[in-house]
């Protein structure tokens, strides 16, 4: 029960939509409606600039962070309430009910959740990130690159295999909110950091 709890607890702090309620309160309108149509920092930060970025980059990042952290408060020492905590804020980030299931996708409330949870893996994950976009200059392969990093480093790393459950779970989710990046980058549509698609 205490694993549940975290886990629905992790999904509602992750379900509040910083970047939506972030654009409406400077009357900037409906994020929904802008851009990508994603609540996510990088839509964001196309309408804000880097400030917007910044700040709803930390605050789903503090999702992420809060979900392990009410698991760690339940129920202290159990790596699968932590987990669950975790997973239940990206999810929460990327399914939430606020805005009739849609939400970001889910790469800040995860590196968040994960960089609290697994600091190592974490920085390996943004290692890749880090690398792929540098080489390629598109931001959502690197940001499938960090997900499925961090799934490989999870075990090679010695994590718990709660964590490691988490991780996996979590990279479907993420994968499934970046189809449609998926089929541009097939395509070689996928707008590029700095301009240009292919």
């Amino acid at each position: 029960m205490l694993v549940l709890a975290a886990w629905v607890a992790g999904f509602g702090l992750g379900s509040i939509p910083f970047g939506y309620l972030l654009v409406r309160f400077l009357g900037r309108g409906d994020i929904r409606e802008l851009g990508s149509g994603n609540i996510g920092a990088t839509n964001v930060g196309r309408l804000l600039g880097a400030p917007g970025w910044i700040v709803t980059l930390a605050l789903d990042g503090g999702k992420g962070v809060a979900g392990v952290a009410i698991g760690a408060w339940l129920a202290p020492g159990d790596p699968a309430a932590l987990a669950a905590g975790a997973a239940g804020a990206v999810l929460g980030h990327c399914y939430t009910p606020w805005l009739g299931g849609r939400g970001g996708k889910g790469v800040a409330t995860l590196l968040g959740a994960f960089g609290f949870l697994a600091p190592i893996p974490t920085l390996i994950a943004i290692a890749g990130f880090a690398l792929t976009v540098l080489a390629t200059r598109w931001v959502s392969l690197g940001s499938l690159v960090a997900v499925v990093v961090l799934v490989i480093a999870m075990p090679s790393r010695g994590e718990p295999a709660q964590y490691a459950y988490a991780a996996a779970i979590v990279c479907v989710v993420v994968f499934h909110r970046h189809r449609e990046n998926i089929r541009r980058l097939i395509n070689g549509a996928e707008a590029r950091v700095g301009g240009g698609s292919s």
